[in-house]
């Protein structure tokens, strides 16, 4: 277990927020079953930036893909407000003044304002001029942002230019140039630098194969990464900063140093750099050697990195040195790293205290891989003396925490098996009182008592390897009949199952529609595959040189789990998923022509040469498995389009036209395929103009939920006896 100790108050305040969300659902709602329409109502904060007096935390609320700006009481008093309502609800990027009254955010270009009392956003300054990437400087008393160049001739727009601009009055200086763009503005401590990144570009390549037709064209990008420069403002020359390849998180250490982190050509090197922006030198302060590639996830689940302390004096950092993710500090100036947080547990998002003091993080539990708890580590002036607490307990998961200005309190995300995502405070010291809920999420006319805890279960994979899963038993199902089952398969490869509503909205929305599905008597599992995260590197990286092999079997034969529950019919299984899990769809409906009554493929990938070809897409892939040139069969394997001729039983496709994730171009040659080998009877595509990769949009969940819903109960349900007509 963690090395320290759970508060008895919050396993406490955890099961009285369950019950009082229970029994408001039970006194406030009717019993009635879930509907596919009110799952759309729920929706998911994100991004919460406090107010400099500790007062308010201001939020974004999206409901549907709809992002608008909310602002809480952190004392939970009264329902949190809403200061936007943009039919587009394209807001993000959120920030305060400092008397903590007004809130600024860019809309149509141009940063707007809000007051905290509400009332009609309006743009900043007089005259318009539209930019992007805004950035409050450190005294709260300028924004940093990039004016992009324009044509004279043809009014195209092409590069940038990096401006500093005055709140106040409007007044502006232009600090840096670049032809080709400005990009990831980072203010220093002292407001007295900047750090961007310049000629980052997007090439274009485009197709037009034979079987799509030369009037559509499918664009695939490729992503050049720039050059790291900083700047002194009163100076105005950018120095360029040296560094070894693509580089991933960055920061300002102090007024003259910068740190990012890196990787080398064969993925099997991790690399944390300084560089001194007055020289632009770059210093290796150190560097993991991993047997098979870096697989910490930078985005989503673990977060960027490195982290800085706010003093300059230390850099926390995440390594899997051990075997499983845990946080590291070091000294900025270079020396050994110190492990803080040991055990079979994933340490994430750590987060430093403006004092420099703690480090407050979450963290999974060695016997419950699916719940995540907040772990306080306080470090004071000596990371190796470092003494480590924990302030919430299971059931559910608690995310990515952040500090108040004088570090008095903590905003966290918290989930469960009967609420979605919703925003907590809590004071971050051991004894405290309950944490304050600021947000319910869900429509009033949701009965939170219906919902359905998963199991946490194991069964064997194809080389006998214990493969976890989360197991869905509908409420008062009779066990004495057989029913049909739904196995999901998560997307991504590296991410997971969590015990009760997923962390992430593209997730969640899974989530709530197997809600749906059990409560008409469905039986869900869930498999956790290797290559998933929250059990260890090794699981993690046992898709290395296998991708499509053991992790696809471990998934699909989840079914064979499931065939050895009594209550579950066994010719009607049906399996589903997004992304990795539709290219896994694919394989088992072409691997296991007959094992699974039907299928759905949600943009998956149909052939990782492809893929691979992708410029978008080829980094993550070659750190698995190499290139179609060194590793011929492993790519051979992971093409279950060139197995579509054995497709046996009913397949449903889904896909975005504008997936950047998955081109839609697979699917289009997914069906091309499909027919020449006259499977056409056995398929549906539908095709949803302008979405991206995670459906999001009103329309297009609620036609693709009943799209889903209809077809697996054309498929896994038993059909209803007719009564034979009267002679």
């Amino acid at each position: 277990m963690h090395n320290g100790k759970y508060s008895v108050r919050f396993i406490a305040a955890v099961l009285s927020f369950l019950f009082a969300a229970s029994s408001h659902a039970q006194t406030s709602a009717s019993k009635s079953r879930l509907t596919i329409e009110q799952l759309i109502e729920i929706r998911h904060p994100s991004e919460p930036v406090w107010s400099p007096d500790g007062k308010h935390i201001a939020f974004i609320w999206d409901r549907a893909g709809i992002r608008n700006l909310f602002v809480a009481n952190v004392d939970g008093g009264g329902q949190p407000v809403q200061l936007t309502s943009f039919p587009d609800g394209n807001v993000s990027d959120v920030f305060w003044n400092d008397d903590s009254d007004t809130l600024y955010f860019p809309h149509e270009g141009d940063l707007s304002q809000v007051p905290l009392a509400g009332g009609t956003p309006k743009p900043v300054w007089s005259k318009l001029d539209r930019g992007r990437d805004f950035v409050l400087s450190p005294d709260s008393t300028r924004v940093a942002f990039v004016r992009a160049g324009v044509s004279e001739g043809d009014k195209t727009q092409h590069g940038g230019d990096l401006i500093i601009r005055w709140l106040s009055d409007g007044k502006e200086s232009t600090v840096a140039h670049d032809d080709v763009s400005i990009s990831r503005i980072l203010w220093s401590p002292d407001g007295k630098s900047l750090a961007y990144t310049a000629g980052a570009k997007t090439l274009p390549h485009d197709e037009s194969p034979k079987y799509s037709g030369a009037k559509l064209v499918f664009r695939n990008p490729e992503y050049v990464p720039g050059q790291i420069y900083a700047v002194k403002l009163l100076e105005a020359k950018p120095v360029p900063i040296a560094r070894p390849g693509e580089y991933g998180g960055l920061a300002w250490i102090d007024s003259g140093r910068l740190v990012f982190d890196s990787e080398s050509k064969d993925f099997k090197k991790y690399f944390i750099n300084v560089a001194d922006t007055s020289t632009g030198l770059v210093k290796v302060i150190h560097e993991v050697t991993e047997p098979k590639f870096w697989s910490i996830p930078d985005w989503g689940e673990a977060g960027a990195q490195p982290w800085p302390s706010p003093d300059g004096k230390w850099i926390a950092f995440l390594s899997d040195e051990d075997g499983w993710d845990h946080i590291y500090v070091m000294p900025s100036a270079g020396g050994d790293a110190v492990q803080i947080t040991k055990g079979k547990f994933e340490a994430w998002r750590p987060t430093w205290s403006h004092d420099s003091k703690r480090i407050a993080y979450d963290a999974n539990l060695e016997d419950r891989p699916g719940d995540r708890v907040l772990g306080i580590a306080t470090i004071n002036d000596d990371p190796s003396h470092a003494t480590i607490f924990y302030l919430t307990a299971e059931p559910g998961t608690n995310i990515e925490p952040h500090w108040s200005e004088g570090d008095g309190r903590l905003v966290y995300q918290h989930t469960d098996a009967h609420n979605s995502a919703d925003l907590y405070v809590t004071a971050p010291i051991a004894n405290a009182q309950p944490p304050v809920r600021l947000t319910d999420s869900m429509p009033a006319g949701i009965d939170h008592s219906q919902f359905v805890e998963p199991q946490f279960v194991h069964y064997p994979g194809p080389d006998g390897q214990q493969v976890p899963g989360w197991l869905f038993v509908p409420k008062n199902l009779d066990k004495t009949k057989k029913h049909p089952a739904i196995l999901w398969v998560h997307g991504d490869g590296v991410n997971q199952n969590y015990d009760g509503w997923h962390v992430q909205r593209n997730y969640a929305v899974y989530y709530s529609i197997h809600q749906y599905f059990l409560q008409k008597g469905y039986v869900v599992f869930c498999p956790d595959y290797r290559g998933s995260i929250g059990y260890g590197r090794d699981w993690r990286t046992g898709v290395y040189l296998d991708v499509g092999g053991k992790d696809a079997k471990d998934a699909w034969m989840g079914a064979n789990y499931l065939k050895t529950l009594p209550y579950v019919d066994s010719d009607r299984i049906g399996i589903w998923g997004l992304s990795y899990g539709g290219f896994f769809t694919l394989i088992a409906l072409t691997d296991q022509p007959t094992l699974f009554r039907a299928g759905v493929d949600v943009a998956g990938v149909v052939d990782y040469t492809m893929y691979y070809n992708d410029p978008y897409h080829g980094d993550w892939t070659a750190s698995r498995i190499g290139t179609p040139e060194e590793n011929p069969q492993v790519y051979a394997n992971a093409s279950p389009i060139s197995h579509i001729d054995r497709l046996a039983r009913p397949l449903l496709v889904l896909h975005g036209t504008a997936d950047v994730n998955v081109p839609f171009l697979e699917s289009v040659w997914l069906m091309d395929e499909a027919l020449k080998k006259d499977k056409g009877p056995l398929i549906d595509f539908m095709i949803y103009p302008g979405e991206f990769h995670y459906f999001s949009r009103e329309h297009v969940l609620r036609d693709a939920w009943h799209r889903v819903d209809d077809f697996f109960d054309l498929h896994l349900r038993p059909p209803t006896p007719t009564k034979p007509s009267p002679k």
